[in-house]
């Protein structure tokens, strides 16, 4: 395998599969890879999966059939949550020629160099309770906000997500790495950090050994930092002008925290809480650690110390049970909220979850024509959000894609600018009137 030289990604999923799909680039460009675009021909294909959706496993599948027809010859490699949870499944895709688990995606140079086109699929994988390590993961040059992973895997059981299925256990880098790998971002020019994880407000420091019975060594989740301590020491950093937070649960979105950001310069007014259903029936079924009152009230004091606060939120609709009077309790209670927008998921039925068992099932036209209803709302309430900022002068980061002549940028708190593209605007913070 020693002639293959190129390499080529494609990424499905969340910011934090984005991160780990850039160091993996890092990571086989080190070892005299050369990197292409995902069009382009390359000797070896790497796909990242995603498992929240079914179209996330279709398209995986549509883009192994893409490179079957375009490079036959190629390596195919799949890794992330898909690869995880139905590695034997995947195996099988015709022109798939390795499937790494969560344990073994960064030991990617190491197996490709092992591998030859023609062998039958190879697996590696293993039992998801023995994936305990952290691996440090941000992106870089793909755009100019990087996304910086500080946390992986959950101990949630919502009844609906296979993501702990997928992830492992809850665990953390340690502040000390984490400030570190800030600080080298700021030296690549970098000024804006999302900061990334699976249940980010979970951030506890590194995964713990003690000793137990018989010389045996049992592992605990670290204890000894919070998300609060992470936060804070990054506020100190020179260079990173804008830290924003990927998602966070509203249970562990405390007061400190939401006093923090607003006397903050650095963190950005702008907080994505996933609130899943405005019914506290349905949130029940889906085993959330709140209620809906709860959610209204972290809002309510968000609103209180930053009015101009973006606030986003997830939503599933078409969750099992979920009649037309808990949807539209879900709408009117989501219309009610000072939110910003909603970023809206049509339940899809995933393997090993206790909500499959959950009845009635909801018709698939209903689940869409609910998405429908709550993809308007979130329009609406971004327009209305936009204009009550209409004529303030914000900063805006704007971005170096170049897209038909126009350039993106967001505000401080994430109004999306769009203008003829300007070069020399690009990775700048603009003074911008709206």
């Amino acid at each position: 395998m020693a002639a293959s030289r190129t390499v080529a990604f494609h990424t499905l999923g969340c910011k934090l599969n984005f991160s780990e799909t850039s160091s993996l680039s890092r990571l086989l460009e080190n070892e005299g890879f050369e990197k292409k675009d995902f069009d382009d021909m390359a000797d070896v294909y790497v796909i990242n999966t995603c498992s929240v959706t079914d179209n996330a496993d279709k398209e995986c599948r549509y883009l192994v059939r893409r490179i079957q027809r375009k490079a036959p010859e190629s390596l195919v490699v799949i890794t992330g949550c898909y690869a995880q949870l139905k590695p034997t499944e995947i195996a099988g895709i015709p022109g798939v020629d390795l499937v790494l688990g969560a344990a073994e995606k960064f030991n990617i140079a190491r197996h490709i160099r092992e591998l030859a086109k023609g062998d039958s699929a190879k697996i590696c994988s293993c039992d998801i309770d023995d994936v305990s390590e952290f691996h440090t993961s941000y992106s870089l040059d793909d755009r100019t906000r990087t996304f910086l992973k500080v946390q992986d895997g959950c101990d949630y059981n919502c009844s609906f997500c296979t993501i702990p299925m997928a992830r492992g256990k809850s665990r953390s880098d340690s502040i000390e790495n984490v400030v570190k790998n800030a600080k080298h971002l700021s030296k690549q020019g970098v000024k804006e950090i999302v900061l990334t994880g699976v249940n980010l407000g979970d951030f506890s420091g590194p995964l713990q050994t003690s000793p137990e019975g018989g010389g045996l060594a049992k592992t605990l989740r670290g204890q000894n930092e919070s998300f609060l301590d992470l936060i804070k020491e990054l506020d100190k950093i020179e260079g990173i002008q804008r830290y924003r937070i990927s998602s966070i649960e509203p249970n562990l979105l405390t007061n400190e925290i939401i006093e923090f950001v607003a006397n903050s310069s650095k963190f950005m007014p702008h907080f994505h809480i996933p609130l899943q259903s405005g019914s506290n029936k349905i949130l029940g079924s889906m085993r959330r650690r709140y209620k809906k009152e709860f959610y209204a009230e972290r809002i309510k004091l968000i609103k209180t110390v930053m009015p101009h606060c973006a606030i986003g939120a997830d939503i599933i609709v078409g969750f099992p049970g979920e009649t037309e009077v808990e949807f539209k309790e879900t709408f009117n209670f989501i219309h009610s909220l000072d939110i910003s927008y909603l970023h809206v998921f049509t339940y899809s039925e995933r393997e090993n979850t206790y909500a499959l068992t959950l009845k009635p099932v909801i018709p698939i036209t209903i689940r869409h024509e609910r998405n429908k209803t709550l993809r308007n709302l979130s329009y609406m309430k971004m327009e209305h959000f936009t204009q009550q900022h209409a004529g303030e002068t914000r900063k805006v980061l704007f971005e170096k894609c170049d897209k038909n002549g126009m350039m993106e940028g967001y505000t401080d708190n994430y109004i999306k600018i769009v203008i003829p593209h300007r070069a020399e605007w690009v990775n700048e913070i603009v003074e911008w009137k709206i």
